[in-house]
């Protein structure tokens, strides 16, 4: 998956269960409030050039056509001319049939069309979604200059690339409420099991007179009680409102997460490169470590023995690349298109959800995560997260 910036993520599908009504019904209430916001904001910019292009000028109807992926249909922003009388009902319908776009013109070329009852009609085609074409369509009293023509066609230029702003945000929103929802109902699944085994375990512990079986009967029920604490702290890494940002030092954070891993990179015997240098990062720095060893802990988990792990950072102006690089046997392409997908996991007893919260704490921070194999042959996940601009 090649992504762009803020780089494209996949939408993944998963189907609520009816254990979580409540959350569905809170979730889609979000998602309501959040269509209607960003729908509005998009018929506005529409508006915009709406105004500009029928602002002294021979044009005196303008109509945009573009597709909502929040809404999920084609929708429509029309405007006249000061002191243009209003078109007829009939004549509406017959623009808004589309039954005069017979051609398939060339994305932001501007275009005379033959419309009964006027003289002057031009169409350029913003681009073609779900088999529709978005476009401006503009009706005038006289032929457009060129002059004037290149001024539609900028416009058009600066609508295409809003559309495709908004199509992404809409892409990631949506993305980051099936990870809060996924990470809720995995949370809410959990918690009656981790109940039970925590009151048998104090039932044992109680029961079981001092020694080795009540010394393990307590080892249990602590086990549990730390579970059920990274449990919760699981479940607010679901909610982006609970993010604690403040300033943090990249390098830091990376160290304090290899720090926790240390049993396991003794063990295998590995080399782990970072950098000397640091940047400064608006961050939570708990969920962050969490990204960080979720990923670091995958890159331990597939190296071999002896092996090296390259954990690289560039800087620029507005954001830092991160790179995590293993030398184990890489990605198959199931494991490039499904990686991020709640439950999905090559590792032996792996629960799929490790790399699912981490991309949602990225998300969260306005950031991107993907996976690739790196020119080595190992597994290569990139992190890019935006930096806070000093003046």
């Amino acid at each position: 998956m090649k992504p762009t910036h803020k780089l494209g993520d996949m939408i993944m599908q998963l189907k609520p269960g009816s254990s979580a009504i409540a959350i569905n019904s809170s979730t889609q209430n979000q998602n309501a409030n959040y269509q209607s916001l960003h729908s509005l904001e998009c018929q506005s910019f529409c508006q915009l050039q709406i105004e500009h292009l029928i602002k002294q000028s021979p044009v005196f109807w303008c109509r945009i056509v573009y597709h909502d992926p929040l809404l999920g249909s084609h929708q429509e922003v029309t405007n006249y001319a000061p002191n243009q009388p209003p078109l007829s009902p009939g004549i509406l319908a017959y623009l808004r049939s589309e039954e005069w776009l017979i051609d398939f013109y060339p994305a932001l070329s501007l275009n005379e069309v033959h419309l009964d009852d006027f003289t002057s009609a031009y169409v350029c085609p913003l681009g073609y979604r779900n088999q529709k074409p978005e476009y401006i369509l503009l009706l005038a009293r006289v032929p457009l200059s060129s002059s004037f023509q290149q001024d539609v066609k900028q416009s058009a230029v600066l609508l295409s690339k809003y559309l495709n702003i908004y199509l992404e945000c809409g892409r990631q929103q949506a993305e980051i409420q099936l990870l809060e929802h996924t990470v809720q109902r995995a949370g809410h699944q959990l918690r009656n099991p981790l109940a039970m085994i925590s009151l048998y375990a104090e039932n044992l512990y109680l029961g079981l007179p001092p020694g080795l079986w009540q010394e393990q009967a307590a080892i249990i029920r602590e086990t549990v009680q730390d579970l059920d604490t990274n449990l919760t702290e699981l479940i607010d890494c679901g909610q982006g409102t609970k993010l604690r940002v403040s300033l943090q030092s990249l390098r830091t954070v990376v160290v304090e997460s290899l720090q926790e891993l240390k049993p396991l990179i003794n063990q295998k015997q590995l080399q782990i490169h970072y950098p000397e240098t640091s940047t400064t990062l608006a961050m939570d720095r708990l969920q962050m470590k969490q990204v960080f060893s979720n990923l670091l802990s995958n890159a331990i988990h597939f190296s071999p023995d002896l092996g090296t792990i390259y954990c690289t950072w560039q800087i620029f102006q507005s954001e830092v690349l991160i790179q995590i690089v293993d030398s184990g046997p890489g990605l198959s392409s199931e494991d490039i298109k499904n990686i991020f997908t709640p439950f999905y996991s090559r590792r032996p007893g792996g629960t799929g959800l490790g790399l699912t919260i981490a991309k949602k704490i990225v998300l969260d921070h306005q950031g991107s995560l993907w996976a690739q194999n790196s020119l080595q042959r190992g597994a290569q996940f990139c992190l890019i997260l935006p930096r806070p601009i000093t003046s």
